[in-house]
């Protein structure tokens, strides 16, 4: 072979050499400044978990951080896989709005022994398993429970009959929603006449469980409970279609169906959550605890308590 061609072929294959290592430790740096984390919601087809997916990314770059969503996809055993799947891909951080706190234990045990921050967004695991997650973000939903049993009992000081329709069943927010409830209505005069939780937080699982509780007990439900607005809106349309509309509701989330609910006077009281609120704590402690640095392990963002008196005081929510 030419000389001057032999020469030509190592001076180019020596300089793609340099280029592909120039290359590589650009990526190697980019990708040490923007560490890759992933929100896990239980579910997208939920409207919270969907929003909060869609702050995650709104926000991410602010806290130098490469976000990306994983879907549980409503699933306890697909939510697992997609933790696993997490670890697989190298991740930093994980945010987790479990399917099932019990079901997803084995997962984080996982994703902690693979050193990965993990942070539980808007529900939380039991204490006896609290050393799996690095920090908890979200409301207090005991304290959502309580604010809603004291709406029933300052809106029925003689007390009254009332149901109560849970959200998804083993959801940490279900517990603690329901537990915080119970204990504060317990000595008063409110009576839960009827209990059930639903499968998936389905507005349509709320309006077979309230239609179910019209046949067995009809007008002696004076109010209804339901853990979630999107779930009173199916409440309202069970009650709407029996004629029952003179029935005190509660429900939380403070989303866009539960301020037009109150605002037309369909629903009694929203309990309200702030999630873009949640994300971007959860993004700042991630970023302090990849620093070094440490964090609060539990960070409860505060409710906002929204009935027609006082909704014009707050931000019409997007979601």
């Amino acid at each position: 072979m030419n000389r001057k061609v032999v020469l030509f072929l190592c001076v180019f294959l020596v300089i793609g050499s340099l280029a592909f290592s120039a290359g590589q430790s650009d990526k190697a740096k980019a990708d040490e400044g923007m560490p890759k984390v992933a929100y896990l919601p239980g579910d997208m087809a939920n409207e919270s978990q969907a929003f909060s997916a869609k702050m995650f990314l709104k926000y991410g770059a602010d806290y130098n951080l490469d976000v990306q969503i994983l879907d549980g996809k409503g699933d306890a055993q697909v939510q697992a896989q997609v933790v696993t799947n997490a670890i697989a891909q190298g991740l930093k951080a994980i945010y987790v709005n479990p399917n099932d706190v019990n079901a997803i234990i084995p997962s984080l045990m996982q994703a902690k022994n693979a050193g990965l921050i993990i942070g539980m967004f808007s529900s939380d695991i039991s204490q006896a398993n609290s050393s799996l997650r690095n920090f908890f973000v979200g409301v207090n939903d005991d304290m959502a429970g309580e604010a809603s049993a004291k709406a029933f009992i300052q809106a029925f000081p003689d007390g009254a009959k009332i149901v109560e329709i849970g959200g998804q069943s083993g959801h940490d927010a279900q517990l603690k929603r329901h537990d915080g409830f119970n204990k504060t209505i317990a000595g008063t005069n409110i009576e839960v006449i009827d209990y059930k939780a639903t499968q998936q937080w389905a507005t349509a699982e709320a309006m077979a469980i309230m239609e179910d509780m019209i046949t067995k007990w009809g007008s002696d439900i004076q109010g209804v409970f339901c853990h979630w607005d999107n779930g009173a809106t199916g409440v309202i349309g069970a009650l709407k279609a029996a004629g029952m509309e003179d029935v005190y509701i509660v429900a939380v989330d403070g989303n866009r169906a539960g301020f037009d609910q109150v605002r037309s006077g369909e629903q009694s009281v929203t309990i309200m959550q702030n999630f873009e609120t949640m994300v971007k704590k959860s993004l700042d402690m991630t970023n302090i605890l990849l620093k070094g640095g440490s964090v609060d392990a539990v960070n409860f963002v505060p409710l906002d308590i929204v009935s027609l008196d006082n909704i014009d005081e707050f931000t019409p929510p997007e979601w």
